[in-house]
């Protein structure tokens, strides 16, 4: 199990990283062949972020 990130500087890098890999993945997909797993997988990870900046927010620093 990893260890919780409490730094702000750190979980700020993190939501960077993960939003970096989200705009990849859109950018790897092509409009005209799309589908709706395609569709479903960015909601997926936009959720994942969004739900990591809520434990981030509710996490006191140490």
């Amino acid at each position: 199990m990893s260890k919780s990130i409490t730094d702000k500087e750190q979980q700020v890098k993190y939501l960077k990283e993960r939003l970096q890999i989200f705009v990849e993945v859109l950018d790897a997909i092509d409009p005209k062949t799309a589908d709706l797993q395609d569709i479903d997988r960015l909601i997926d990870m936009m959720n994942d972020i969004e739900e990591k900046m809520e434990q981030f927010k509710n996490r006191p620093e140490v």
